[in-house]
């Protein structure tokens, strides 16, 4: 079961299972990704890597991908000439890397997509994930998000071969 996320008219939706459902994309829309920072969400078919999440306010999400819970001192390195660029790091960190125990509950779960890491091209782009929306489904730097139902949902059926599609 791959979830696909295309363009309805104004807004964005990722389809798995039975039906499709709202989602929030880059502020740079969907399409190729050229440069880290852009905001795009990238076009393409990508892996799912792997599943982590905040166990002070989450339990483990039930999945079939390798789960793993965050901590607070975890970040994702977004510096492209650093050797951990778009990698998850330990903060703080010798270079720029973003925060993954955030206060906003973006990161509550979060569904490390295999976008620019095998192998990892500096200044590709870093941190593409699948993560909770907000509330109003505004866009995101990069990623796809969803409600939180929705998310746990996809999850709950998700195999270790399935893809993200966007496009």
């Amino acid at each position: 079961m791959d979830i696909r996320v295309v363009n309805q008219g104004e807004a964005q939706y990722a389809e798995w299972g039975a039906g499709a459902r709202r989602c929030a994309v880059g502020s740079g829309g969907i399409a190729v990704k050229l440069r880290e920072g852009d905001g795009v969400t990238p076009v393409g078919i990508w892996p799912l890597r792997m599943v982590l999440y905040r166990p002070d306010r989450l339990a483990p999400p039930r999945c079939a991908l390798p789960v793993a819970p965050l901590r607070p001192q975890d970040g994702w390195c977004e510096t492209p000439n650093d050797p951990d660029y778009n990698t998850l790091v330990r903060l703080p960190h010798r270079a720029a890397a973003e925060s993954m125990w955030r206060d906003d509950h973006l990161y509550d779960i979060v569904v490390v997509v295999g976008f620019n890491d095998d192998p990892v091209i500096a200044g590709k782009g870093s941190a593409i994930f699948l993560h909770l929306a907000r509330a109003d489904f505004t866009p995101t730097a990069g990623c796809v998000a969803l409600a939180l139902p929705d998310l746990l949902d996809a999850l709950a059926q998700l195999t270790p071969n399935d893809r993200l599609i966007v496009g």
